[in-house]
């Protein structure tokens, strides 16, 4: 308790010195960034889920080709959770003369479990029900179709029943092309007497649950260990890889945003907690020689620490809160959020505290060994610590913030690998560049403030500096950039359509019908059914895996499709491809025969780096399909990484042309169809009737409003990075101000006048911030090309102006701040100096 007191009184008297501003300032700034995304994430990952629940109709969905297991429903009661379950089936529906397939969905009262149906039936917009008994409700394209109104009977089956609304916005489709033909929802009770449930039906069987997170995550694990062969269990992120993989970018930029204050703001901490100590030398000799010990020195500084770091994390946690529901005004101010959870929270004050404690326990170490020596002999400095162990410590703290923060262990290792690697060789470069001119100023007689840069702690200035500058130039630099390149991977025109299930016979009528519609032709590419059936001549099965996707997988047939080139859209990340880009035409192409690429009889495979990861398929593996009763063998030669959020056609499986040119294939495609063309859709349907037209208007605004917020919600993360950039800057040129004082007091003493220190100062700051700028010019290009190639997945160009920006900013930045914290040194008196008052 007394340890405490004194510590408290300590304190009081340091925060009216000011020693405590800049320590306490880069903790607010860390906690405030990494509370600020934490939160505002946590938010908006909550709606994304609430959402995707409301497109599912549930929290999780189980669907399956035949009646499920009671015990499904009697678990999921026992757990609390509301069940409710449907049936959906293929029917033809006619109105007068017309005829067309239709997905026929019957639902019980109190459907849906989750989300709310838009409808439109002349006066409500949201459905508060389900239809009543001899009334359906259809969606927007049978009602085009059809040229369908409210109160026009539709027959389904054996009987006919009177549409009573539109569907605006549908929820609770299937994965897949089959969800998107036209719908037709229906009530429980009227689908007997359709006379459409018989013995050889094709129904599948939906049981929707939904209730609190904790019991759905307890039941979700309970199921997965209970599901039949046939059953899926589905959430959204097996509904919308599209907005999964978005939403993901998303998360890594905005986190590698805070993880890069929180770097700015551990070296900031570094270089505070470093002066203070030196600052408190003479005080912890002198109670040394009063009788106290080393270990109630140590809790005395500790006390403090903890203190500061108190009050620092309160504020940080508080603003970033308040900052956090400003960006919700700002940038979602139509979405009603969830509030966040309190996880978001403690991460934050937790990593406060490693910063804290991390980069400044060691000095705190060395202040408790202090000899009372110095008392009278104040050339006594700090007790000898390793400068690897005082690194090290700090390293390690980085190291585990980063591995937690990143939220993806992958991701978090590239990060602190390259920035521990690129640390390492800026300061060898510093420290070197330093020597050489140290050396050179000796020989030529260059001036003093030259001579005395080839030291250790000027290289660490430098590469502090550096940092700063390096955020300073992502910020105003680099972002506008990525963000802009991000945002043109989804132009104004991005495919909004697919069309499916066009023959080989229908595809020069099918261009026909395009150029007849002033339409922009798609691209046709080739689809063939199989189904894989061995892997390296092992036969492979659904009990071979224990994960649910992965028997979901090998239960089902693929879509494979074949090429000459490799999709622009898509990456190679292992293995090699067949063909030089120069060679013939292949995906994106539609040659003028059936038979597509040329007769080239190689088989290989290029396989899609997260379905070969889920089947546990490597490169030089032997995989055998079954097309049609017929099998072929390949290997896989290749592994590519797909960009799901680029709107067009994907494949899990791409196979050389001459593997696969023979098999029968149907062909499909995605183009951008102008909102003002909307009929040429309805057109060709009726035209095509056996093609599935398919709108993904929605889930392209859905990634589009993603990156939209997060370019809109990055401006205000990086500020925090600004912040801790000029902090940087500011606690850097500080943790040198002491030596300064003390050079010019002597200096004084030696007849040198005011204009020669101004000189001899600004020279110096010249040629660290020279040095300073361009290693942040370089960082700045690092990050860049690396945030574009493994976060974002986009294409880097080099903005020639970082490099100008970069050293001339470096130098006056760094000279403008060194002149404002060296202007006074002039004016202290050098007799008070060098006596130490």
């Amino acid at each position: 308790m007394r340890s405490y007191l004194q510590a408290l009184n300590f304190f009081r008297r340091d925060w009216r010195a000011g020693e405590w501003r800049v320590l306490m300032l880069a903790l607010v700034l860390a906690v405030g960034s990494l509370a600020t995304v934490g939160l505002f994430a946590d938010r908006v990952r909550q709606a994304l889920s609430q959402q995707a629940a409301s497109l599912l109709g549930a929290d999780l969905r189980i669907s399956s080709t035949r009646p499920f297991s009671p015990e499904y429903r009697k678990l999921a009661e026992m757990h609390g959770l509301r069940v409710a379950e449907s049936r959906t089936f293929p029917s033809m529906v006619s109105h007068q003369d017309q005829v067309t397939l239709a997905e026929i969905q019957s639902v019980p009262a109190g459907y849906p479990l989750r989300g709310k149906l838009d409808i439109n039936d002349g006066t409500t917009h949201v459905a508060t029900g389900i239809p009543h008994a001899g009334s359906v409700w259809v969606d927007e394209r049978l009602m085009r179709r059809f040229d369908l109104h409210i109160g026009d009977e539709l027959g389904v089956g054996q009987r006919r029943f009177v549409v009573s609304a539109r569907i605006v916005k549908d929820i609770d489709q299937s994965v897949g092309f089959a969800s998107f033909s036209s719908r037709v929802l229906m009530n429980e009770a009227d689908v007997a007497g359709t006379g459409l449930l018989q013995e050889g039906s094709r129904i599948a069987y939906r049981l929707m649950i939904a209730g609190e997170p904790a019991p759905i995550s307890a039941l979700r694990m309970a199921l997965k260990e209970m599901l039949a062969s046939g059953e899926k269990l589905e959430d959204v992120t097996d509904a919308r890889p599209e907005i999964r993989t978005a939403l993901e970018r998303a998360e890594q930029f905005l986190g590698l945003a805070a993880l890069t204050t929180a770097l700015l703001a551990g070296v900031a901490v570094m270089l505070a907690a470093r002066r203070y100590v030196l600052r408190h030398l003479d005080a912890c000799a002198v109670m040394r020689c009063l009788g106290i010990t080393q270990s109630a020195l140590l809790r005395i500084f500790l006390y403090q620490f903890l203190i500061a770091g108190l009050l620092a994390v309160s504020v940080g946690l508080l603003s970033g809160y308040l900052v956090q529901a400003a960006l919700v005004e700002w940038v979602m101010r139509a979405a009603e959020l969830p509030q966040p959870g309190f996880l978001p929270a403690i991460k934050a004050a937790l990593s406060g505290f490693a910063l804290l404690f991390g980069f400044a326990f060691l000095p705190l170490l060395q202040l408790r060994r202090i000899s009372p020596l110095r008392v009278i002999r104040r050339e006594l400095g700090l007790p000898g610590v390793s400068g690897w162990l005082v690194y090290g410590a700090a390293a390690l703290v980085l190291a585990a913030l980063f591995l937690w923060q990143a939220g993806s262990f992958k991701l978090g290792i590239f990060v602190l690998a390259g920035l521990l690697v690129g640390l390492l060789l800026a300061w060898g470069v510093a420290w070197l560049w330093l020597r050489i001119l140290a050396y050179t100023a000796v020989r030529y007689a260059w001036p003093h403030s030259l001579r005395k840069l080839a030291t250790s702690s000027v290289a660490v200035q430098v590469v502090a500096l550096s940092l700063g500058g390096m955020a300073l130039l992502v910020l105003t630099l680099v972002r506008g950039d990525l963000l802009q390149n991000w945002q043109g991977k989804l132009p104004i025109d991005a495919p909004n359509r697919f069309v499916v299930g066009i023959q080989p016979e229908q595809r020069l009528s099918l261009q026909e019908f395009f150029r007849q519609q002033a339409v922009s032709e798609p691209e046709l590419l080739p689809m063939v059914k199989g189904r894989l059936v061995a892997v390296n001549g092992q036969a492979v099965s659904a009990g071979n895996f224990s994960d649910a996707r992965a028997k979901g997988l090998i239960e089902r047939e693929f879509n494979l499709s074949y090429a000459q080139k490799m999709p622009a859209w898509n990456t190679l990340v292992q293995g090699k491809w067949w063909q030089r880009e120069s060679d013939a035409a292949g995906i994106g192409h539609t040659p003028a025969s059936p038979l597509r690429g040329n007769e080239d009889n190689n088989a290989e495979l290029s396989v899609e780096e997260g379905i070969a990861k889920t089947l546990n398929i490597h490169l030089g593996d032997q995989l055998t399909y079954d097309v049609a009763g017929s099998h072929f063998s390949a290997p896989v030669t290749s592994l590519r990484r797909v960009q799901w959020d680029s709107m067009r056609v994907n494949f899990f499986v791409i196979a050389t042309p001459g593997l696969l040119q023979d098999y029968p294939a149907s062909y499909l495609a995605s183009f951008y169809l102008p909102s003002d063309k909307v009929q040429a859709g309805d057109a060709l349907s009726r035209q095509f009737p056996n093609m599935l037209l398919i709108d993904i208007r929605d889930v392209i605004e859905q990634v589009r409003g993603i990156i939209e917020h997060v370019a809109q919600t990055i401006s205000v993360v990086f500020v925090y990075t600004l912040l801790s950039g000029l902090l940087v800057l500011y606690a850097a040129l500080l943790a040198t101000q002491d030596e300064r004082i003390h050079e010019a007091a002597v200096l004084r003493v030696l007849g040198a006048e005011s204009a020669y220190l101004r000189r001899l100062y600004l020279s110096e700051f010249a040629v660290i911030g020279l040095l300073s700028g361009l290693l942040a010019s370089v960082g700045a290009v690092a990050l860049g090309w690396g945030l574009a190639h493994y976060v974002l997945d986009i294409p880097y160009g080099s903005n020639r102006f970082i490099w100008l920006a970069g050293v001339t900013g470096g130098i006056f930045l760094v000279m403008l701040v060194g002149y404002l914290s060296t202007r006074r040194l002039t004016q202290i008196p050098p007799l008070l100096v060098l006596r130490g008052e």
